[in-house]
């Protein structure tokens, strides 16, 4: 587990990271599922848009089988870091970054790295739902895998039904699979774009504001989600909610200008934090 150290640095506590080899094929990318989850650890990250600095050398550790919260008032970099972390912020024009982050121990961004494979290891779900309108339901479910080609009908569909299930919405589509995926709730929607991430097999997933656009109803049923994949994947979040942060997350981190003020664990975060910002902000007296 991530703690913070007396200098405000992170440190890990358990396995030292060195001593936990990468698991790449022949072809120098990641081969297949490490099991619950990887390690990712963003060593030194700075982001820009231009000549505009949005983060500004960020550390911080996302340990499998957790849930980590990025908190943080609206502007302070929160979407910009966890798009850090599986190389969408690279695809903004002017965008770049210097640092690290390390997946499993080894640089993502490092020459030889294909990011289609790091988005497809580390999967990301939006702040609103997006599924192909007119696409079935199933066919959404699948829609990466059919990218990648290989696998035949009955596959896809097995893969299918299983992020399905996955995802918490299997029971409420089964006799819907042939419908469009634009005809289901939001919060429905909002979970085939969770399946759709699940089918591919990623061994960690971001989300950034899942819950923003969903009803209470749907809040909770995204959030008890999260509570049961986090055993199967690292899971990094971006919220405003500072209920949902302290309800669903084992890590805290606390942006404000693109810098961290305070990371730990989540219940110092909110009951004891070292910063008077940090109190302020999760308290509701920042201004």
């Amino acid at each position: 587990m991530a703690v913070k150290g007396e200098s405000g640095s992170v440190r890990s506590r358990g396995a030292d990271p060195a001593s936990r080899a990468p698991l790449p094929s022949a072809s120098g990318q990641w081969d297949g599922r490490a099991g619950a989850g990887r390690r990712i650890e963003a060593s030194g990250l700075s982001a820009w848009f231009g000549v505009k600095q949005a983060l500004k050398d960020i550390n911080m550790v996302a340990e499998p089988q957790a849930v980590t919260a990025i908190i943080g008032p609206s502007g302070c970099g929160k979407s910009t870091f966890i798009r850090c972390l599986n190389r969408l912020h690279e695809e903004v024009r002017g965008a770049r970054v210097s640092g690290k982050v390390l997946f499993d121990g080894r640089d993502i961004y490092a020459p030889d790295v294909d990011p289609v494979e790091i988005r497809r290891s580390i999967g990301m779900v939006f702040q609103r739902p997006n599924p192909f309108p007119t696409m079935s339901v199933l066919d959404n479910a699948v829609a990466g895998l059919r990218l990648g080609g290989g696998l035949s009908r009955s596959e896809l569909r097995e893969r299918g039904e299983r992020a399905l299930l996955s995802a918490g919405l299997w029971d409420e589509v089964k006799d819907r699979l042939d419908e469009p995926g634009g005809k289901l709730s939001g919060g429905q929607q909002q979970r085939l774009c969770i399946a759709r991430a699940l089918a591919v097999e990623p061994e960690a997933l971001l989300m950034d504001e899942p819950c923003s656009s969903l009803d209470p109803a749907s809040t909770f049923r995204i959030e008890e989600l999260i509570e049961e994949i986090k055993s199967e994947y690292t899971v990094v979040i971006v919220t405003h909610n500072m209920q949902q942060a302290a309800r669903v997350a084992d890590w805290t981190m606390f942006l404000l200008l693109g810098e961290v003020v305070e990371f730990g664990p989540t219940n110092k975060i909110f009951a004891s934090p070292d910063d008077r910002r940090t109190e302020d902000y999760v308290t509701g007296r920042f201004g």
